[in-house]
């Protein structure tokens, strides 16, 4: 479970909307739903970028817990 988001850079409101909406959310649907989302012409965005952050923490727990 999701249960703090802080970001460094980019857009603060944004992401306090971000970390509003995914805190007490589930870590893997949460990671899906960000992926793939782009900021302009760049090749990813926050969300795209906190996606990839869950995901590696996901394994990490996921290796400790032998699942």
């Amino acid at each position: 479970t999701v249960e703090g988001v802080s970001f460094n850079g980019g857009c603060n409101g944004n992401h306090q909307g971000i970390s509003r909406l995914i805190c007490g959310q589930n870590i893997d649907e949460v990671a899906t739903k960000l992926e793939g989302v782009r900021c302009g012409g760049r090749g990813t965005s926050c969300p795209d970028q906190l996606s990839c952050a869950l995901k590696k923490i996901s394994e990490v727990i996921n290796k400790e817990n032998n699942v």
